[in-house]
């Protein structure tokens, strides 16, 4: 008998976008809420894509992906510079129904093959 669960979770996840600094590399904090950093579960290597929803700003860095390095729990540098970037800014008064601004990753690099053998389930 197979058992399929009712909401799987997939990793490693996609997570909101929080902040994302002006510099080279670029420091990403994470959000599962919207509001607070909230925990990545990324490893180093992983590649990321970043995907910016309206309003944020920081529209330059949309679509672009690249290997990150983690920081910590929340936080991780992207390969990507950005000094010369709008600001990211979290807008405040845009609905909360609205589209986060993501990091979506969907590879890591070739050498490590981790995050495809490594058990994250249940958490």
């Amino acid at each position: 008998m197979i058992v399929a669960q009712p909401f799987p979770t997939y990793q490693p996840k996609m997570c909101g976008i929080l902040s994302i600094t002006n510099a080279n590399p670029a420091l990403v904090t994470t959000t599962l809420d919207g509001v607070n950093p909230g925990n990545h579960q990324y490893i180093d290597g992983l590649i990321i894509r970043i995907d910016i929803a309206p309003g944020y700003g920081m529209g330059q860095i949309n679509q672009q992906f690249a290997p990150i390095t983690v920081v910590g729990p929340t936080q991780f540098t992207i390969a990507i510079d950005t000094t010369m970037y709008d600001t990211f800014s979290f807008p405040v008064t845009y609905p909360l129904t609205s589209q986060y601004s993501q990091s979506v990753p969907f590879a890591e690099l070739n050498g490590q093959i981790i995050g495809a053998v490594n058990n994250v389930l249940p958490y």
